[in-house]
């Protein structure tokens, strides 16, 4: 799908805030609330938007330890593969996970209450999956930026 103009800057306006009526979008966009509506729609079908979700104050709900883990598997067998992100996208502590080039096949961003907790996290669920070969954790000292805008 090409996207002109108006469709980006309405989808840099719902990034922003998604909340904001069609109402709200047609007077920023200076189309019709119909116009804008079938826009949106039109994203959504075509899998531009994917989903609205409420971003959450980690700190006021006691997750605001932040860790980069990296994970190597034994080896690089497609069973391996294939088990490991099965059973990692059940982790509920694990935000993201990526599979990556480099000394590691993946990173993880674990959200966490502190350093007892992942602690737990490692010992009685990371590391009883299988094929796992070695981690090596990183943790955040502070947030500098973070976003989920992505500039069209």
């Amino acid at each position: 799908m090409k996207l002109d103009d108006i469709d980006k800057k309405l989808l840099s306006l719902l990034q922003k805030n998604s909340k904001q009526t069609t109402k709200q979008l047609s007077l920023l966009l200076g189309l019709s609330v119909t116009a804008v509506y079938e826009r949106i729609k039109k994203l959504e079908r075509e899998e531009v938007i994917t989903n609205y979700v409420a971003l959450l104050n980690k700190n006021k709900i006691e997750k605001s330890f932040l860790v980069f883990c990296h994970v190597k598997l034994e080896k690089h067998a497609k069973d391996h593969i294939v088990i490991f992100e099965r059973e990692v996208s059940k982790l509920e502590e694990v935000t993201e996970c990526f599979h990556i080039s480099g000394d590691y096949d993946y990173i993880l961003k674990v959200h966490v209450k502190d350093m007892d907790e992942y602690r737990g996290f490692m010992i009685n669920k990371l590391t009883a999956l299988k094929h796992i070969g070695s981690t090596h954790s990183v943790f955040t000292i502070g947030e500098v930026k973070n976003s989920n805008v992505i500039t069209l």
